[in-house]
């Protein structure tokens, strides 16, 4: 039925898939469907395509297409009209809405815009994300580095965790991250184009914003590629900024404050 057909042509079909060849009233019989109605609903399967007529011993009997032609004739139907629909789009679509910044606020639709994202993708991707976030996405990631895109994401996940996808930057996981996001953050940027940006809290609500903006997207890539070079600087340098700094390590996130710390001090 969410393929076009009504409810009689569903029941219909299903009795001739159960037993055939078999006339309009056996038809009627198996399905339970009214014999006044009968003709009629065999005659639209007939012009769906789904039901054949033959002759046999002096009467007209119907045979259904097998399920696995319906099937394949609904998807490549459905295909050749999105493909179409693809173009037609657009051609009509404005440029000015690439300035719209569009609200996302259910988790499965930040996940669904962030998978269509990565599979759509043409050359780089940039991600930011967490390991929940990563297992759902794992798929289409794998599939656009295979198709030569080029990744690079920074992984909020624990330090064993291994991706194997583009170049991967393992950050590390401390409650002030999470506290300051107020949840799991997710951001991706594909191709310097468009870019979604969200929060998803552990009950799984979820909070972001996706856009083409070029100022958005500007945002959201710079935001990515510093804390690459951050992630960069700690794997090389970690063990001097702990020397020197000790304890007072965590102070260097505090952005309201540029004074020297050193190991020690207050």
């Amino acid at each position: 039925m969410e393929l076009g057909c009504s409810e009689y042509e569903s029941r219909a079909y299903l009795a001739l898939l159960t037993s055939h060849p078999a006339t309009a009233y056996e038809v009627a019989r198996e399905a339970g469907l009214p014999t006044s109605k009968i003709y009629q609903v065999i005659g639209k399967l007939e012009a769906r395509g789904m039901v054949h007529t033959v002759m046999e011993g002096g009467k007209k009997r119907h045979v259904p297409i097998r399920p696995e032609e319906f099937i394949g004739s609904q998807r490549r139907r459905m295909e050749s009209t999105l493909d179409s629909l693809r173009s037609d789009l657009a051609r009509a679509h404005r440029a000015s809405e690439v300035s719209y910044i569009w609200n996302v606020r259910e988790q499965r639709h930040l996940m669904e815009k962030a998978e269509r994202m990565a599979r759509d993708c043409r050359r780089e991707l940039l991600v930011s994300i967490w390991g929940t976030e990563l297992a759902i996405l794992e798929g289409a990631l794998r599939e656009a580095a295979a198709g030569g895109v080029r990744i690079a994401m920074v992984l909020f996940s624990p330090p064993d965790t291994e991706a194997g996808i583009g170049t991967v930057f393992p950050h590390p996981i401390e409650d002030t991250i999470y506290n300051e996001k107020g949840g799991r953050g997710l951001t991706m940027v594909a191709d310097s184009e468009e870019a979604l940006i969200g929060t998803i809290a552990n009950d799984g609500s979820a909070e972001g914003a996706w856009s083409m903006n070029a100022g958005f997207v500007t945002l959201a890539e710079d935001y990515i590629k510093h804390d690459v070079y951050i992630m960069k600087i700690v794997s090389r340098f970690d063990d001097a900024l702990i020397e020197r700094f000790g304890r007072n390590y965590r102070l260097l996130r505090d952005i309201f404050s540029d004074r020297e710390v050193r190991h020690g001090n207050a």
